[in-house]
């Protein structure tokens, strides 16, 4: 006979839920551009790149320079700049909290990494955003580090490559993030008087004064595949406007169109890709070197 009262008592065996399967098949995500499914793994074998569609997910300062970089070649400068609190800001939580979990959660001081490598055995003055501290977003130390690493440039005489993935100027900062915008292009001017290049990579999302400072400047300026361009959101602008903007208005294809981009470059052929401007350009720098150098050889005599 049945024991009913055994088989649906409280303390009876339970039934036993699989967290993590052996086969693998908890690694699977949908993609966010074709809503397929893709397994983990392929991302890592894509450069995180959706295989069916192409979408392009978000990389860390890490693997951005892995992407770029000759192995073992970047050096970081500037890495004793560390931001404060000037305006004692605060909302729902203090400035200084905000800093303390956004550098406890990347290891990193503020957002951006700048130093020289070599790419593709050039040597490059390289900046890198980090949008996973505090959204990139540009404070006085991001500014004053792209700055420094604009003057290393010139000093140096090498070809300049940022990296841009942002929200925008630090709302924390106020003012103070805001002249970081004047300090950057100013900068940005007088490398271009010396005839020395500047490459601006776009990334999902470059946004607010980002774009509308130092990512707008490039000599050549790349953007990667469906990266959200802009100043304001498209939502903010359609509500401003009271109008609907034009399909994938602020996508790097759109702008590309319409001349504010030069060209859309997949991940995987952005390193060969920069590689040719770098050459390029200090091929065409180097010239007019010789040819200034010899009109004052001259002018001398």
């Amino acid at each position: 006979m049945i024991d009913f009262i055994r088989l649906f008592r409280r303390s009876g065996p339970k039934i036993k839920i699989e967290l993590s399967k052996k086969d693998r098949f908890s690694g699977w995500i949908k993609c966010s551009g074709c809503q397929e499914l893709v397994h983990a793994d392929e991302l890592v074998e894509t450069l995180n790149c959706c295989p069916k569609c192409n979408f392009h997910y978000r990389l860390t300062l890490e693997e951005r320079l892995k992407l770029l970089t000759d192995e073992d070649s970047f050096e970081e400068l500037f890495t004793d700049l560390q931001p404060t609190d000037p305006l004692e800001f605060s909302d729902t939580e203090s400035y200084k909290e905000r800093l303390e979990k956004a550098q406890k959660k990347t290891g990193r001081k503020d957002a951006i990494a700048v130093g020289v490598c070599k790419i593709n055995k050039q040597e490059v003055a390289l900046g890198v955003m980090d949008f996973s501290f505090m959204g990139g977003s540009m404070g006085s130390v991001v500014g004053e580090k792209i700055t420094r690493l604009i003057e290393h440039a010139i000093v140096e005489r090498l070809p300049l490559v940022i990296v841009a993935a942002s929200g925008g100027a630090r709302m924390q900062e106020s003012i103070f993030s805001l002249m970081q915008m004047a300090k950057t292009s100013a900068a940005l001017a007088r490398l271009g008087s010396r005839r020395l290049p500047f490459i601006s990579i776009l990334t999902n999302p470059t946004t607010g004064g980002v774009t509308a400072s130092f990512a707008s400047l490039g000599d050549v300026i790349i953007a990667e595949p469906g990266a959200l361009i802009g100043f304001a959101g498209p939502r903010v602008i359609e509500q401003t406007m009271m109008q609907k903007l034009p399909e994938g208005a602020q996508k790097s294809e759109f702008l590309e169109k319409k001349g504010m981009v030069d060209m859309v470059v997949p991940r995987k052929e952005l390193k060969e890709k920069l590689s040719f401007f770098l050459e390029f350009f200090m091929q065409k720098t180097a010239k007019s070197n010789r040819k200034k150098s010899k009109i004052e050889e001259l002018s001398s005599v």
